[in-house]
């Protein structure tokens, strides 16, 4: 059994959204394009024999065996296999930067080469869309274009253009949101093609606008200095820069208190090299 491994968990932006229908049971079908980034959240994971999972970290006000890292753990326990992990958090709780649900793939990842599993990388995606819509794309390591609940994934190459987001201070309830009978619901289905050609938007960020005052004020500072997106249902929002020093130069004008966030964007995910 390999000791122990430090990975970062990346975060993902949605570049956009669409929200192309609703299924019977309740799920949304949807077309997206996932961005990993070069930033995240920092794990530690130390296995052992003990046959217990222990999880050191920020408090996420929500009991142990809720968190989607210890369920992610549980599902490839056997026997005496036991792991502590340890839990650096940068990515902010719910900012529609899919940090829960990468630090579940992250686990699933770290767990698999540490007990030795030897489960197919489609395996571990099929057991993380159990825990969440977003666990697959961070399970696959890949930038990708998805469909369906977001589980249906096709590798994208992007430029690795630089990303200023801001974080503003509320968190939005993705629940709230997808249920709201305001949200549009019958975008047309559009090819990977429209995308680069300019249409698309997210269908959920005017009325998050509208809803969390917070995020419009975010949004209306980074409008001034080019086209601004919320990720996912948010909270945080979003511009695109070429250079990291157009960036930069945004970045030292946001006003206080707002944090902000600087990353390139990744085609791979920093987790495949490391586990190479």
């Amino acid at each position: 059994m390999s000791p122990a491994l430090d990975l970062l968990s990346p975060a993902k932006l949605n570049l956009f959204l669409h929200i192309t229908g609703r299924r019977s049971d309740g799920y949304h079908e949807l077309q997206t394009l996932f961005q990993l980034l070069d930033w995240g959240d920092r794990m530690q994971f130390t296995a052992n024999r003990s046959g217990r999972i222990s999880l050191d970290g920020p408090d996420l006000g929500i009991p142990q065996e809720d968190n989607l890292i210890y369920r992610a753990a549980r599902l490839l326990q056997r026997d005496d296999l036991g792991v502590h992990i340890s839990l650096q958090k940068q990515i902010p709780a719910g900012g529609g930067l899919g940090g829960g649900s990468s630090n579940a793939a992250t686990t699933l990842l770290a767990l698999n080469r540490l007990w030795e599993l030897d489960f197919s990388r489609h395996h571990l995606q099929q057991m993380g869309a159990a825990l969440g819509a977003d666990v697959p794309v961070f399970v696959a390591g890949h930038t990708a274009w998805a469909e369906g609940v977001g589980e249906i994934l096709t590798p994208v190459e992007l430029p690795r253009d630089w990303f200023l987001i801001l974080v503003p201070d509320c968190h939005v309830s993705t629940g709230e949101i997808f249920s709201h009978r305001e949200l549009t619901r019958n975008t047309a289905p559009i090819k990977i093609a429209a995308f680069f050609e300019g249409a698309s938007r997210n269908d959920c960020q005017e009325l998050v606008r509208r809803l969390y005052p917070e995020v419009d004020k975010a949004l209306f500072f980074l409008e001034k200095f080019g086209e601004a997106r919320l990720t996912g249902t948010g909270a945080c929002v979003f511009a695109r820069f070429g250079a990291r020093a157009e960036a930069a130069a945004v970045q030292r004008q946001v006003p206080p208190p707002w944090t902000s966030i600087l990353a390139q964007g990744v085609n791979e995910s920093p987790i495949l090299p490391a586990l190479a």
